[in-house]
């Protein structure tokens, strides 16, 4: 199940509005808040097979989601392209695995990812992360009985998403998403 409302809920934006593009600091801040926001958080359909989400009114023209995570759900291998991001567990807990490198944007589908760039970090209620551009990373619940719900901010708007698959120090390029696609 996939909720998408016409119009975007309302979370507030900084008192005073950024007069250029919002920083890694300020996405944090906007999912910091939006995470604190108990009735935006209930307002959140959860399914019990797939992933729901609602996008939020993000600060300075950036993207942002509310996302529910059903028990053992994932992302994948992932990066954000051009865009910078944050995001914060609002209930539940997830599991973000990430490579401390940057990968090559352009001009390859396989890599060999040299040991010691696995990064692991565990985000419960409240904690959450800022990260730059071409972050590469997976987001996983692995709770077996417990959804997670979480809010995500990026900005500019997703221009494309890259997709992944990882077998141990083995990364291929297996799909580039546009907006278009996820319409």
């Amino acid at each position: 199940m996939s909720v998408s409302p016409a119009a975007p809920a309302s979370v507030s934006a900084p008192t005073a509005a950024p007069v250029s593009a919002p920083t890694q600091a300020e996405l944090l801040e906007f999912v910091r808040r939006a995470a604190a926001d108990a009735d935006l958080i209930a307002s959140l359909p959860l399914d019990p097979e797939g992933r729901t989400w609602v996008r939020l009114d993000g600060p300075g023209g950036s993207e942002a989601w509310l996302i529910g995570w059903p028990p053992g759900t994932g992302t994948g291998w992932h990066d954000h392209a051009d865009s910078v991001g944050a995001f914060m567990t609002a209930s539940g807990e997830l599991k973000e695995n990430a490579l401390a490198v940057r990968l090559p944007t352009d001009g390859w589908t396989t890599l060999e990812l040299t040991e010691g760039v696995d990064r692991e970090r565990r985000l419960t209620a409240g904690q959450g992360r800022a990260f730059g551009r071409h972050h590469v990373h997976e987001v996983l619940n692995e709770s077996t009985d417990r959804h997670a719900v979480s809010v995500h901010a990026y900005y500019p708007p997703l221009p494309r998403i890259r997709r992944y698959s990882r077998a141990g120090r083995i990364m291929r390029l297996e799909q580039v998403e546009r907006p278009e696609d996820w319409q």
